[in-house]
């Protein structure tokens, strides 16, 4: 009988189970601290050639030992900038070698920092995804390893302290002093008490229904055969007249609504959940729409953006409270192009309901006259014009910049009402949630308004060659 081997036993007799991480340097360096002690404190044995390499160690050869003898499964860094080192390339065909000679098509195991580009060798391995949230990535990562039976101590952890003490070397003091915060969460102050089902007692066009709730300017959300509305009876009868008759099947509390479900109609907690949050986005875009905001729709989210209608380039807006007044620009002009700022929101409900915001910047053309041209549609040139335009903004003049953007969005009153039909509204606070956080920095700050406004300061120094 042919004989298999156990990808556990290394090739010289010794066990196999290490966790090799083929990482780019520097660039990776910051993710790998932060996953490394996360995976030795579930018992496994990392390495890594930040710490694991000493002073004088023939670090390539070292690294060539452990990957071929030693390691169980090579977790690979990925995206363009990693894999275009040629470090990390020799070690993906070190490990696409070991793939043969272990038997183990899932010995390497790639993670998902940023999109890349397919491969040779790994363009058709299904990765780990840590976009978007590095703990939902580890979550994912532990449950791989288990499932594939990668060694690891079943009596405890041992983290090696120079993880934290590698991180330290370069890191800023803490000091044990609160300091105040702000957050990107605005509040919902208040909402209406109830939802109501809509149902059509006869036939119906599903079709001309679906259309019907996503162009009615009340958010409607399509469930079954009938629709959830904050709307009334007359709203609804005056605006899908020419949809059918609507009753109201059932009426709902949001609150058990959210927690219970339904059983009239039958939907479970989390698909009421999806539901609202689709109808308070809705609110939130309508809303927008209404103040003539400039809308342009990203991988997965609408922002907008303050265009020529609400500010010329280069003009600021002021905002905070009466004696603490600031101003920053929404838009302006840098390298011959255009960045204007925007958000996107997203309602969520826990702890509390909140919307929560992310900053946008939208690049287009700068026409004669110092106007704002086209749009740019490239969505490569797009990311680099952030990457390059951006990189000098600090967190003050973001802040600015969202202060500003929330200033203009509520024209100076406290709250922005959401409307949700013509006789209810989602009532957010107009101003960021703030937090305490137990500890602070000794980080300068004393950059003034103009300092941290002007366009050379702002937007930093930037360099035609960044766009080749």
């Amino acid at each position: 009988m042919p004989t298999t081997h156990n990808p556990t036993e290394g090739t010289n007799g010794g066990t196999r189970e290490i966790i090799f991480i083929s990482k780019a340097t520097p660039e990776d360096d910051d993710f790998v601290l932060w996953l490394a002690p996360r995976l030795e404190a579930a018992g496994y044995t990392v390495f890594s050639d930040i710490l694991t390499l000493g002073p004088g160690d023939r670090w390539r050869r070292a690294i060539t030992d452990t990957l071929q003898n030693k390691t169980v499964k090579m977790l690979l860094c990925c995206r363009d900038a990693t894999l275009d080192k040629n470090g990390v390339q020799e070690e993906i065909g070190i490990a696409s070698d070991l793939v043969k000679q272990l038997n183990d098509p899932r010995f390497i195991i790639p993670l998902r920092l940023e999109p890349f580009k397919k491969l040779f060798g790994i363009g058709e391995l299904q990765w780990v995804e840590f976009v978007g949230s590095w703990a939902g990535g580890l979550h994912d990562l532990l449950d791989t390893l288990e499932k594939q039976n990668v060694p690891r101590a079943a009596d405890g952890t041992a983290i090696n302290p120079n993880w934290e003490n590698y991180r330290k070397r370069l890191a800023i003091k803490v000091e044990a002093a609160p300091e105040i915060l702000t957050s990107n969460w605005l509040r919902v102050a208040s909402l209406p008490d109830a939802i109501r089902y809509y149902y059509p007692p006869g036939s119906i066009n599903l079709e001309l229904m679906e259309r019907t709730c996503r162009e009615s300017a009340i958010p409607a959300e399509v469930y079954q055969r009938g629709f959830f509305s904050f709307a009334s009876p007359e709203e609804i009868e005056r605006d899908f007249a020419n949809v059918a008759p609507f009753e109201i099947q059932s009426e709902h509390n949001l609150i058990d609504l959210l927690e219970c479900g339904s059983r009239s109609p039958d939907i479970e907690p989390r698909e009421a959940r999806n539901l609202l949050s689709s109808v308070y986005r809705r609110a939130w875009e309508n809303f927008c729409r209404s103040r003539g905001l400039y809308e342009h729709l990203f991988a997965t989210q609408t922002a907008f953006h303050v265009g020529e209608a609400q500010k010329p380039l280069g003009v600021r807006v002021s905002w905070g409270r009466q004696g603490q007044r600031r101003s920053s620009m929404l838009r302006n002009s840098a390298g011959g192009k255009v960045w204007q700022y925007g958000v996107s929101a997203s309602p969520f409900f826990w702890p509390f309901p909140h919307f929560k915001l992310k900053a946008r910047v939208l690049f287009a053309g700068l026409a004669a006259g110092k106007k704002a041209g086209a749009v740019i549609g490239d969505a490569d040139t797009q990311h680099r014009l952030r990457r390059t335009i951006c990189k000098g903004w600090r967190n003050k003049a973001w802040h600015g910049r969202l202060m500003a953007f929330l200033e203009l969005l509520s024209g100076g009153c406290p709250h922005i009402m959401l409307p949700l039909s013509d006789a209810c509204a989602i009532t957010l606070d107009a101003r960021p949630m703030p937090f305490t956080s137990p500890v602070t920095t000794s980080l300068p700050d004393t950059l003034d308004d103009d300092a941290e406004e002007s366009d050379d300061s702002t937007l930093g120094a930037f360099n035609p060659e960044d766009e080749d």
